[in-house]
């Protein structure tokens, strides 16, 4: 059996999954850390994938593990945000089940040794998702005497990652079927 080599891009997407518990219990009573630790864990997300590609360190966990990471974080801050009340359920519904669809159409065809790489409507949403979770879980802390209304702001990018999400979806369905 292989064991798992620990490079720097695999070891940022393992602590992104380590934070989201620390987001979870300090967002609830520290909105304000509970955004700071999300917005690490965002970071990592970024970076881990960028820094896999520049130093040739692209492993199939990585490629494996780097997405579902991300879901996991994203998925815990949407049902935080519906226990809060800032966030409808049947947006998250809509909203989760794109996740697993899509990691469920990436991991059959690595299976295959193909790989469905992100699209730019995928990156687009994930953008749209971290701005609105981060707004929404600033609403009504030390945040709140900004120019603009949080809560307005978090729920225009939530619609804006919600389409996208709808029409990447779709995209990555029709890559998949194309591809295998």
């Amino acid at each position: 059996m292989r064991t798992l080599k620990v490079n720097l891009p695999t070891a940022l997407t393992l602590s992104r999954i380590v934070l989201i518990p620390v987001f979870v219990l300090a967002v609830y009573n520290h909105p304000v850390i509970g955004a700071i630790v999300f917005s690490i864990a965002s970071i990592t997300d970024f970076l881990d994938g960028y820094l896999a590609r520049k130093s040739g360190q692209i492993t199939k966990f990585g490629i494996i593990m780097d997405p579902l990471a991300d879901k996991f974080l994203v998925i815990s801050a949407l049902i935080v945000l519906v226990d809060m009340e800032r966030l409808s359920a049947l947006i998250a519904i809509v909203l989760i089940v794109r996740e697993f669809l899509v990691t469920a159409l990436r991991v059959v065809a690595l299976s295959r040794d193909i790989v469905i790489p992100a699209e730019t409507g995928g990156k687009l949403k994930t953008g749209a998702q971290i701005t609105s979770i981060l707004c929404l879980i600033l609403v009504g802390s030390v945040f709140d005497n900004f120019p603009f209304d949080l809560y307005d702001a978090g729920m225009v990018f939530i619609w804006i990652a919600l389409i996208l999400a709808v029409v990447s979806g779709v995209q990555y369905t029709v890559s998949f079927w194309k591809k295998v």
